[in-house]
């Protein structure tokens, strides 16, 4: 329980904040799911759909201070990692 007004506002600012993360996340997580199950499939153009709306999530999260840049940058290049390997495997 908050004792002060400033510590009432802090906590007020701490529930929106973390239901913007809480959904960002769960945008992100479908995203780079959905690439994931891309790279299994045969088709190369929906894969490289999947692949990049999955970065542009992950990219944003960064960019809102979701995720830190670094987590960002690691899972988008694992991702890419991925999908070339999915792509050599299926030509």
């Amino acid at each position: 329980m908050a004792n002060t007004k400033s510590a009432e506002k802090r906590h007020r600012q701490s529930l929106k904040r973390r239901a913007r993360n809480v959904t960002v996340r769960g945008e992100v997580k479908t995203a780079v799911k959905s690439a994931r199950e891309a790279l299994g499939s045969k088709d190369g153009a929906k894969m490289t759909d999947a692949i990049k709306s999955a970065a542009k999530a992950l990219s944003k999260a960064a960019t809102k201070g979701v995720l830190h840049k670094r987590t960002a940058s690691r899972r988008i290049s694992r991702l890419a990692k991925a999908a070339t390997k999915a792509a050599r495997a299926q030509a």
